[in-house]
């Protein structure tokens, strides 16, 4: 049991020495967050109507509204047996229908994840956050990536528009190759609140029409901004376990 667990700390120490302190710190917020989170249902995997399909059409995402052209698929089932839609049967391009494209099974958080098309009946995706504090910031967080639909070709570009009350953020405009996928990042924006109660949106945007480009959202966080010196502290615990555990070894 002691050398698996050696094993285990020595893995991670590896992964955060080659991916820096700034990603560290975020994969230390990623995994903070899901704990304290004010959003209800991040991880699109409570839903009803079904286990996936088009929101607002077929299923239902407690927490969540939209009337967009916006899926959830489960795990393995995006470039597979896809998900039934308004327009009947819906996939991503991946290794399970011929794209060597890398598209994994789950997002980096598991289970569920949505996919929107950023150019065809777009429409967000929201939630009603309660219990902010006014004057007081908030971070979200969530995973994201760039698909395309199966059976269509192109280039195409895929982002996220993030709105908490009246203000915005727009993630990178990111390029996705004919038949490509993106691969997963992680994402913050802080907020102001201006209010008790606010709406969050997702707003997919993709070029061009036709292709059709796909946002993929996961793991959504709201939590109270942290303070500089909590990064401080956190990225200094992780010095002090690297330095113990090479002191150990």
């Amino acid at each position: 049991m002691r050398i698996k667990k050696l094993v285990r700390v020595k893995s991670i120490l590896r992964q955060a020495t080659v991916i820096g302190g700034s990603a560290t710190a975020l994969l230390l917020f990623a995994i903070s967050a899901q704990a304290n989170s004010l959003i209800m249902n991040g991880g699109f995997g409570t839903l009803t109507g079904g286990t996936s399909g088009q929101l607002g059409y077929n299923i239902t995402a407690t927490g969540w509204t939209t009337t967009g052209y916006n899926f959830v698929f489960t795990s393995g089932e995006a470039d597979t047996t896809g998900a039934t839609g308004s327009n009947g049967n819906l996939k991503l391009w991946g290794p399970g229908d011929g794209a060597a494209n890398g598209l994994p099974a789950t997002s980096p958080d598991g289970g569920n994840y949505l996919a929107a098309d950023g150019a065809y009946g777009v429409s967000p995706i929201s939630q009603t956050v309660d219990g902010l504090l006014p004057g007081e910031s908030y971070t979200v967080g969530f995973y994201w990536a760039g698909a395309q639909q199966y059976n269509f070709n192109g280039n195409t570009t895929e982002e996220w528009t993030v709105s908490l009350g009246g203000q915005s953020f727009s993630t990178p405009i990111v390029d996705d190759t004919s038949h490509g996928f993106t691969g997963w990042q992680y994402q913050t924006f802080t907020y102001v609140a201006t209010s008790s109660s606010e709406v969050l949106s997702f707003l997919a945007t993709g070029t061009p029409n036709g292709t059709p480009p796909f946002s993929l959202l996961d793991g959504v966080t709201l939590v109270a901004a942290p303070e500089p010196g909590t990064w401080v502290l956190m990225l200094g615990g992780l010095a002090v376990l690297r330095w113990r555990y090479r002191g150990r070894r």
